[in-house]
């Protein structure tokens, strides 16, 4: 992951980062083999920078966290969640520019 701010997320530590978090959580479901996934990765580090301390930012290889995979059915990927209080609050499949993230995550911080 390129940017610090991008937390790694996993079935172990998915409770403690995301569904207990106080703050917002932007989730990326993403895969190592994924070129679109690779694509948008600079973008989801864009969005981890401006964003810090106001929202979380990670991403979930699903390939080694095939549990949070199956739970959220993730069905393609890319896959961006927006998580607050613990619940999917908005989904995106797909590459999306930054901008139609930042809309939603600003909506949030209202």
């Amino acid at each position: 992951m390129a940017s610090d701010a991008v937390l790694e997320i996993t079935d172990a530590n998915f409770d403690e980062l995301v569904a207990q978090s106080d703050l917002p959580v932007l989730v990326d479901f993403w895969a190592e083999w994924c070129m679109p996934c690779k694509a948008l990765s600079p973008t989801i580090d864009a969005l981890a920078d401006e964003y810090q301390g106001k929202i979380k930012v990670g991403k979930i290889d699903v390939e080694a966290n095939r549990d949070l995979a199956i739970k959220f059915q993730v069905q393609g990927i890319p896959m961006v969640v927006l998580f607050q209080n613990g619940e999917i609050t908005k989904s995106w499949t797909g590459g999306y520019p930054k901008k139609v993230f930042a809309e939603e995550l600003d909506k949030v911080l209202v």
